[in-house]
């Protein structure tokens, strides 16, 4: 399995970026996919979720209404739209991948089996 995030770059405070994850190497239609952000010093924390089957999806507190995680299951992709971005949400962004298509109370990192090489979100105040 591999996953290749692309959309990270360097903005302004309140601006917009949409981040997408291309899987590749197994058939994903089970899957629960996330997305997961670590910031300089700090651990690695759960962002966003989407079960490719269902297409449930959660958020970390905080960031439903101004995160959306969207799937397009033909092409493997998900994708993670970014808006009113903050010095806060800078941080190395990472597609995960749970082939059991788990759906745990609080989403850890334990749960995915397989990573990106994530891509880098600079938001500059």
């Amino acid at each position: 399995v591999q996953l290749v995030e692309s959309g990270g770059g360097s903005v302004q405070a309140g601006d917009s970026l949409r981040l997408s994850c291309e899987a590749s190497g197994d058939t994903f239609s089970r899957y629960t996919m996330g997305w997961f952000r670590q910031a300089p010093g700090r651990e690695r924390v759960f962002v966003a979720r989407i079960n490719m089957n269902s297409g449930r999806i959660s958020y970390a507190g905080g960031l439903k209404g101004r995160f959306t995680i969207s799937r397009d299951v033909s092409k493997n992709i998900v994708d993670l739209q970014m808006n009113s971005l903050t010095s806060e949400d800078t941080a190395a962004y990472y597609c995960a991948a749970d082939r059991y298509g788990g759906w745990g109370l609080n989403p850890t990192r334990n749960e995915f089996e397989y990573w990106g090489q994530g891509t880098e979100v600079t938001v500059s105040s």
